[in-house]
């Protein structure tokens, strides 16, 4: 990367920082200020509302791919970012560079203090810049994926959603949406907007009547993956899956993910189902470009290839249900391999219920922290919490991933890396010279 580039988006995110306090319980009067000093950007485009809690980021590229592959001008805008705040806003798949972030941020911030408020929250405003490029970008159709819960998320300022997307639902940041699923839930069907669809994953039975109660109150339909859709003739292997779906309005045979991983038959068939119900307002939309993108989506740091050899997989999954998804894929796709985990985790997760699941793959475990961040769990801490558990070989503590990394591939046939997507992002931005990307 150019080095001039990577000081200037040093100098965007140094601004955020400097303007915001993460201290700040969410809400959205704030947020809204801020965009009707803005001129409320948010009010410029058509989007697809994307909330829950795992799965999300997937879900959307799948979306963001149809439409682009169907001749739309896309906006994505997704978090975390991995290795760069570029990534967070994609304009028809390609970053802005940092002069027109720097550009956006400073506009935001002028915004910010026009009102009698001078702080708000780093997600609020970098949402608003984020807002304002989607917006100068003139872009066709916006996929916008929520930060965190959903009711009181800043994405929940967009005004022209034609469509909600509610992916799978468990416990998580329940010390800001709750301490049960249906709390939790509620936060996130509140996203519902009137005489609007929306579609959720399905994943917990218990909630679907909940679901259609929200979509009842909003007056508006709800779709339900599994109810008002199905999955047939599933094949999942190493270079991706393929199945059929079936709904009402679309119907599809030997849909091809080049995503690897079980559970991304659910995240794409949920975008499918999501077409399915606003395709009619896309005429571009035909059932070849659906199939072409999705075959042609990528997702970094998702059970993500990053070298055949040594063979490194990166996964996100950073709660119980999303350990389980990674879990559960790798018995199916890698089975008699001698396997290494490389794990680092916030101290606020519930890391003891991901060590149980890890454990039934028998690896090697390497504890590791993100280096210079305060809410990781220090790795001689969360090696005490492992050495709960019967591991297959050896199991260690290193303050360095890099080191970690190292050490799993010498001693494994592979490595996974995992627990947090902070580890994700710096092993990338470290490792990225050195490996044969797949």
């Amino acid at each position: 990367m150019n080095t001039s580039l990577n000081n200037n988006f040093e100098e965007v995110e140094r601004l955020l920082f400097l303007n915001s306090d993460n201290q700040i319980k969410p809400g959205l009067e704030r947020i809204r200020n801020l965009l009707n000093n803005l001129n409320n950007p948010q009010n410029f485009f058509p989007s697809i509302h994307v909330v829950g809690t795992n799965g999300k980021g997937s879900t959307a590229a799948f979306l963001e791919s149809i439409f682009r592959e169907s001749g739309y001008k896309t906006g994505f805008y997704s978090s975390p970012h991995l290795e760069s705040p570029a990534e967070r806003l994609l304009i028809n798949s390609h970053e802005l560079d940092s002069q027109t972030w720097l550009k956006a941020v400073k506009i935001a911030i002028n915004a910010l203090h026009d009102d009698t408020q001078n702080k708000t929250s780093y997600f609020e405003l970098l949402t608003a810049a984020a807002f304002l490029l989607a917006c100068e970008n003139n872009i066709e159709i916006g996929i916008i994926e929520a930060g965190l819960g959903g009711r009181l998320d800043a994405t929940n300022l967009l005004n022209q959603v034609i469509c909600s997307v509610i992916t799978s639902i468990s416990m998580d940041h329940m010390e800001y949406l709750g301490n049960t699923l249906e709390s939790i839930a509620s936060e996130k069907f509140a996203v519902i907007r009137k005489d609007k669809p929306a579609v959720y994953s399905g994943n917990n039975q218990s909630l679907i009547k909940l679901f259609r109660n929200f979509c009842d109150e909003k007056k508006t339909s709800g779709y339900v993956l599994g109810e008002d859709a199905q999955i047939k003739n599933i094949n999942i292997s190493i270079t991706g899956n393929t199945f059929d779906f079936y709904s009402e309005n679309l119907s599809l045979k030997n849909v091809h993910t080049s995503l690897i991983g079980s559970y991304q038959v659910n995240n794409a068939a949920l975008a499918l189902l999501a077409i399915s119900r606003v395709k009619n307002l896309f005429p571009k939309i035909s059932n070849q470009t659906i199939l072409s993108g999705i075959n042609n989506t990528a997702w970094k740091g998702r059970l993500e290839i990053i070298s055949e050899n040594p063979l490194t997989i990166l996964d996100g999954g950073h709660n119980p249900d999303g350990v389980r998804n990674l879990v559960d894929s790798v018995k199916l796709l890698f089975q008699n391999k001698k396997i290494g985990i490389v794990y680092a985790v916030m101290k606020d997760k519930d890391y003891l219920s991901c060590l149980k699941i890890l454990n039934e793959i028998n690896p090697s475990f390497y504890a590791t922290c993100v280096p210079d961040m305060k809410r990781s769990l220090k790795p001689q801490e969360l090696l005490n919490t492992a050495q709960n558990f019967s591991w297959q070989n050896n199991i260690s503590s290193f303050e360095n991933p890099l080191d970690a990394v190292k050490t799993s591939q010498q001693q494994n046939d592979l490595t996974i890396i995992c627990g947090s997507l902070y580890l994700i992002g710096m092993i990338r931005k470290n490792l990225s010279c050195s490996f044969d990307f797949a």
